[in-house]
């Protein structure tokens, strides 16, 4: 294959794969971040922004031989990259008092947004626990603390295995602390989450949480 003529999330997580990169290095190499790179592999058929395009030509047009022979295999073979490997995401349930901290993502083509709990990709190795503390101060400016972890699932949307780890606040005012990824940040009331999120959509084990609060 010598020209892509449309990139897609999976044709872009299957270019990182043929070039044998992580999420981190291949975000540094184009530019973007490892969030971006990680809604790649949750959402298959998105397509990456315009100007994100251009980089995936350049960056193909620059791979070597053998990188471009093993990314032709890939597509073909409708690959989807390192989305094979199961990508692990730890969510933040965040409770204080009677609210819910939630954030407002924009979709990497612009063409829309939706409301999640804070969420990071956990590497191999990772501990959900530590990538819900880190990745909740990163995106929102709010300090947690872990508390139990309220299981797994496999997401029924993205498909992704999402470890849900119930938190509580310790300090700081929710601000959209990543504009680039997300549009805003907002304490929500535990009642009213499902104005936000879809219900058939949030785990049963946090419906219980948002319920007893």
């Amino acid at each position: 294959m010598d020209v892509v003529e449309r990139w897609s999330g999976r044709r872009a997580a299957a270019l990182q794969l043929a070039l044998r990169m992580t999420n981190e290095t291949f975000a540094e190499h184009l530019g973007v971040s490892v969030r971006t790179v990680a809604a790649w592999h949750r959402d298959p058929e998105v397509t990456p922004r315009e100007e994100l395009q251009a980089v995936l030509d350049t960056t193909f047009e620059r791979a070597g031989p053998s990188a471009r022979e093993r990314y032709a295999r890939l597509d073909a073979a409708g690959h989807l990259g390192a989305a094979g490997l199961r990508l692990r995401v730890a969510v933040a349930v965040v409770v204080d008092r009677d609210r819910v901290l939630l954030v407002c993502r924009r979709g990497d083509d612009g063409g829309g947004i939706t409301w999640q709990f804070p969420a990071g990709v956990v590497k191999p190795g990772g501990r959900p626990e530590t990538v819900v503390v880190r990745e909740t101060l990163a995106e929102t400016g709010i300090q947690v603390a872990p508390g139990r972890s309220l299981g797994e699932r496999l997401h029924p949307v993205t498909g992704v295995v999402c470890a849900y780890v119930q938190c509580g606040y310790l300090a700081g005012e929710a601000s959209n602390a990543d504009p680039d990824e997300n549009v805003a940040v907002m304490w929500v009331p535990a009642a009213e989450v499902s104005r936000f999120i879809p219900v058939d959509r949030i785990y049963p084990p946090v419906l219980a949480i948002l319920g007893a609060v």
